[in-house]
């Protein structure tokens, strides 16, 4: 059962959640900070400015930047970044199995409702 998207929040003002995550996980599948925006359709300012966040919000830096164009250029995941990739998606995980049985006892106390028909989404 998969639930809303999980933010972690870290000390006041920084937070680490499915956007990030997902940012991460296209640099490293990629090697590109351009592609990794791109596949996100997301602009190479707006990643570059989250990946400068992410770098300065951890004690090591979470990904590497190589300048240097097309053929010499590129983006990586540092161990650091390799770490709390894997402690995110353990911790969504973590909450989604907690959260399993309410989610069944509550949908269960939802009235029927047709697919088709239109309704509140939140």
């Amino acid at each position: 059962m998969s639930t809303s998207p999980i933010r972690l929040l870290l000390p006041a003002p920084l937070s680490f959640g499915p956007g990030k995550a997902e940012l991460l996980e296209h640099i490293s599948r990629t090697g590109s900070l351009q592609a990794a925006a791109a596949a996100m359709d997301m602009s190479y300012m707006k990643a570059w400015r989250m990946v400068k966040g992410l770098n300065a919000m951890f004690s090591s830096p979470l990904v590497t930047m190589q300048r240097g164009g097309k053929d010499q250029g590129g983006a990586g995941l540092t161990p650091a970044g390799h770490e709390v990739l894997t402690l995110y998606h353990e911790a969504v995980a973590t909450a989604e199995a907690a959260l399993e049985p309410v989610l069944v006892r509550m949908n269960s106390l939802l009235a029927p409702h047709d697919a088709d028909s239109s309704g509140s989404t939140g």
